[in-house]
C-alpha cells in the first residue's frame, strides 16, 4: 500500500513562555494520516491547537511560534523540508485553506471575482479572459446565484455566507487535493451552517479531494467525518472512525465531550452536564495526562506518569492510563 495523501507524525509546536528562552509545547506529539477522499474531523475546546495542526501543514505558525519537531508530507513529500519558493506551489495548490473569518481573509478592496482569478493565475497558469472566466465557474460551482454579478461585487456588498461560499470558491478554484477547513461555519446562522456543510461534502465527493474539518460542532463531525481525532491541550487523546467514537468513546475526555451534547443529555437533567474547570496553558501544563487534573477518573500516582498509547481496535487509538499499552480489547 502506497503513501497516504497526508500524514502528520510527532508534530509539535512551541511559542516563548517569556522565561528565559524557555519553549511551551502547544501542539505535543499530533499525529494522523489523510487518505484521498476522506474527511477527518478534528475536535476539541478552544485552545487545543485545533488551528494550530492546521496551519502547521502549510508552515504558516505565526510567530513568535515555531515547529520543533515532526514531519508533514504529502504523498510521501516531507513538507517541513521544501525550500519556501517550493512551498508556495503547494499552498493554495494541493492543500487549500477555508479560515473561520471570511471578512478578515478576503481583501476587502478587490472585487471577489479578482481575488478567485488571482489563485487560478498563481496556481493553474490561466491569463486574462480565462482566469476570469474560471472564476466564474468558481462561484457557480458553491452554488452562488448570478455568479456574474456577485464576481463583480466586493467582499462587503455580500452577506457572511456568500463571502463563505467565496472563500471556498478560492480554495477549490486551484483544485486541490487537500482542503484544510478551520471552523467554516463560526458564526453563521443554523441554515447557512448546514449549507456550507453540506456544500464542502458535495465538493469533496464530486472532485475526490480529501478534506481536514477543524470544527467544535460535533454535531457537523457526526454528519460529515470519516474518522475522528480528539485534542485536549495540544495532545491526541482518542482517534477513531466516527461510528465508534460516537458509539463506544473509551477516553474521558471524549466522554465527557459527547455528554456536554444537548441531544445526549437525560431527559429529567435539570442542566446541561458540562466538564469543570479550564484546560490548561501550554506554560503550566501538568505532568503526564494533560486532562488528569479535570477527569473524574483520574488515579493519584498514576496518571501523572507519560500517557500509553493503545490500539483498542483497528484504527481506533486511544492514550490514557485506563488502558494499559497492553490491552488490545474492546
Amino acid at each position: 500500500m502506497g503513501d497516504p495523501l497526508l500524514a502528520i507524525e510527532d508534530l509539535a509546536v512551541a511559542f516563548p513562555t517569556g522565561r528565559r528562552g524557555e519553549m511551551a509545547r502547544v501542539v505535543d506529539g499530533v499525529w494522523l494520516t489523510l487518505n484521498r477522499g476522506e474527511t477527518m474531523g478534528i475536535v476539541g475546546e478552544s485552545g487545543s491547537g485545533k488551528s494550530l495542526t492546521a496551519l502547521s501543514v502549510l508552515r504558516l505558525v505565526p510567530e513568535p511560534g515555531r515547529i520543533v519537531k515532526g514531519r508533514i508530507a504529502l504523498e510521501g513529500q516531507d513538507l517541513l523540508a521544501l525550500p519556501e519558493k517550493a512551498l508556495r506551489h503547494v499552498r493554495g495548490g494541493r492543500i487549500a485553506m477555508v479560515f473561520q473569518d471570511p471578512m478578515t481573509s478576503l481583501n476587502p478592496v478587490f472585487t471577489v471575482g479578482e481575488q478567485i482569478a488571482e489563485a487560478v493565475r498563481a496556481h493553474r497558469g490561466l491569463r486574462g479572459r480565462a482566469a476570469w472566466a474560471e472564476a466564474v465557474n468558481a462561484l457557480r460551482r458553491v452554488h452562488i446565484a448570478l455568479p456574474e454579478r456577485r464576481a463583480r461585487q466586493y467582499p462587503h456588498e455580500l452577506s457572511g455566507g456568500m463571502r463563505q461560499r467565496v472563500m471556498i470558491a478560492i480554495a477549490l478554484a486551484c483544485r486541490p487535493d487537500v482542503l484544510l477547513a478551520d471552523e467554516p461555519t463560526t458564526a453563521l446562522d443554523v441554515t447557512v451552517q448546514a449549507q456550507i456543510v453540506a456544500l464542502i461534502g458535495e465538493l469533496r465527493r464530486d472532485t475526490g479531494m480529501a478534506v481536514v474539518l477543524i470544527t467544535h460542532d460535533l454535531g457537523v463531525v457526526a454528519e460529515t467525518c470519516d474518522r475522528v481525532l480528539v485534542l485536549y491541550a495540544g495532545q491526541v487523546m482518542e482517534q477513531a472512525d466516527v461510528h465508534t467514537l460516537f458509539a463506544a468513546p473509551r477516553h474521558p475526555y471524549t466522554q465527557a465531550l459527547l455528554a456536554s451534547l444537548p441531544e445526549t443529555a437525560p431527559d429529567d437533567a435539570a442542566r446541561l452536564p458540562f466538564i469543570a474547570g479550564q484546560p490548561p496553558s501550554a506554560a503550566q501544563a501538568p505532568t503526564g495526562c494533560p486532562f488528569r487534573p479535570r477527569c473524574p477518573k483520574a488515579m493519584p500516582g498514576i496518571c501523572e506518569k507519560p500517557l500509553p498509547t493503545t490500539t483498542l481496535a483497528p484504527g481506533h487509538v486511544v492514550r490514557c492510563h485506563l488502558y494499559p499499552a497492553e490491552d488490545k480489547g474492546t
